[in-house]
């Protein structure tokens, strides 16, 4: 009767009070209903599925108050049947409140990936989903998918770590060589990237390497021709690194040669020393105390006074025949390539006059006014000193293949012209020719004085030497008596 009343002072509907009575009869004490979560009481299964959670938080608070009627009807049923618009309103706000909770979450989420604390964003982001799991399909189904989100998060955690390190780095190192790098407004022309010996490269790289050096020597050696002696020393000074980059690539020349030129020179210096007395027919010139001064004009990396120095040493330990030999190598270049070298125009040497016995040009005549470096030879050397020469057979203007024997032979008059006499013309070698003369002492410049008078050829010598510095001053030597050694171009 109580239910008929509340219908008629209400006006709610009788499906919903009879749906509350058999769940009030069902559920009391007493009743055992087998399988009675499978039955449905009265159509209600949808809205029960929708309010569980609210039902069982109803049903806990209940057992706290001390409800003993073991009803589940709660103060929330009763006021959704007694005001049911108040209750939706309430519901709508809850759920307001819920969106506006997330929407804040979610801003709050981007704000700190913004920062940068994205490990934090991530974790949030994974316990929001595992409650929102929970509360769609239940807790125990989300266990095994949480994992793999958790694994696959960690995976992608440690790449982007990778990721922000390596763009870290790079930045950093940019920023480094920004820095480092001067702020000229003149750009300057690259120079190579040295490339050291512990430097890996690829076949591919290996071979761009060589072609680049091979280009950049080729270069060198053409600017080293074209200039004086005086300009190319300055040049040196001015970027001492084109001096290590010629002779590097010099050196993967000559070994593709069939014999070094330096070599030779080693060579017949071990054997005229080991072979003849010094100052004896055939053996090696010296001073009266048998003290040979060599003098190594455009020396390079000094190579000939490395491989003599040491021979030297091991004849001293062999007897007492050497025991008291000296020799002394002065090598000369444009660049203080190591210890033995001294740095020096090779026209104006720190030498005495009358004071070396040999005086060695190894591929050294470069410079356009290469006959001032004649002209030096000629005074540093002592009487009855030797001057040796070697140079590259392309070099020179006359002879050829079908004469061979006339190579090299305008050059020997130009050497005649200032003072020398010619010994020796070695044409064996593919590659270059060798050179022999000597400085004549006084006794024997009279004597030949004499004859030429004698036969009124001197007054046309000295009309010789007088048209070929006239011709130098038009034009230097390095342009028409040897020709400047320049490779082609590819």
């Amino acid at each position: 009767m109580n239910f008929i009343y509340i219908h008629i002072n209400t006006g709610i509907h009788t499906d919903f009070i009879f749906n509350n009575l058999n769940k009030m009869l069902f559920e009391a004490k007493g009743w055992n209903l087998k399988n009675s979560d499978k039955i449905a009481l009265g159509g209600a299964a949808k809205k029960k599925k929708k309010n569980t959670n609210n039902s069982n938080k109803n049903n806990s608070s209940n057992g706290k108050k001390g409800n003993s009627t073991g009803s589940s009807i709660t103060e929330e049923d009763v006021e959704r049947v007694i005001n049911p618009t108040i209750f939706d309103e309430t519901s709508n706000k809850n759920e307001k409140l819920k969106k506006n909770e997330k929407r804040n979450e979610k801003n709050k989420l981007e704000q700190e990936q913004n920062s940068g604390n994205i490990e934090l964003a991530k974790s949030k982001r994974r316990e929001n989903d595992k409650l929102d799991k929970i509360g769609k399909n239940g807790e125990a189904s989300n266990v095994k998918s949480d994992k793999k989100r958790q694994s696959r998060d960690d995976d992608n955690d440690s790449s982007t770590k990778v990721k922000r390190s390596k763009a870290i780095q790079k930045s950093v190192n940019t920023s480094t060589t920004l820095s480092t790098t001067p702020a000229n407004d003149s750009v300057a022309a690259p120079m190579p990237i040295p490339v050291t010996s512990q430097t890996k490269l690829t076949p591919l790289q290996q071979k761009m390497m060589s072609k680049l050096s091979g280009s950049r020597f080729r270069w060198i050696n053409e600017q080293l021709y074209t200039i004086t002696s005086e300009e190319a020393l300055k040049l040196i000074k001015e970027q001492p690194s084109l001096f290590d980059e010629y002779h590097q690539g010099f050196r993967s020349q000559v070994s593709s040669w069939p014999e070094n030129p330096v070599d030779v020179f080693v060579n017949q210096f071990k054997q005229r020393l080991t072979t003849r007395n010094i100052n004896a027919p055939g053996g090696l010139p010296g001073n009266q105390d048998k003290r040979i001064v060599v003098a190594d004009m455009g020396c390079g990396e000094a190579q000939f006074s490395a491989d003599i120095g040491q021979f030297v040493k091991q004849l001293q330990k062999k007897g007492k025949k050497y025991r008291n030999l000296n020799v002394d190598v002065h090598s000369y270049d444009l660049k203080k390539y190591n210890e033995r070298i001294t740095v020096a125009d090779i026209k104006n040497v720190p030498l005495a006059s009358g004071s070396a016995s040999i005086v060695i040009f190894c591929l050294a005549l470069m410079g356009t006014n290469f006959l001032d470096f004649i002209k030096e030879a000629y005074r540093i050397l002592q009487p009855r000193g030797e001057l040796w020469i070697a140079e590259i057979k392309s070099r020179f203007t006359d002879g050829g293949p079908e004469r061979a024997e006339n190579v090299g032979s305008e050059f020997v008059e130009a050497l005649k012209l200032n003072g020398f006499f010619h010994k020796l013309t070695d044409n064996s070698n593919k590659m270059f020719t060798r050179f022999e003369f000597f400085k004549p002492p006084q006794d024997i410049i009279d004597e030949r004085r004499a004859k030429l008078e004698r036969k009124r050829k001197f007054i046309e010598e000295e009309s010789e030497k007088e048209k070929l510095e006239s011709k130098r001053e038009k034009r230097p030597e390095g342009e028409w008596l040897l020709k400047p050694c320049i490779y082609k171009r590819r």
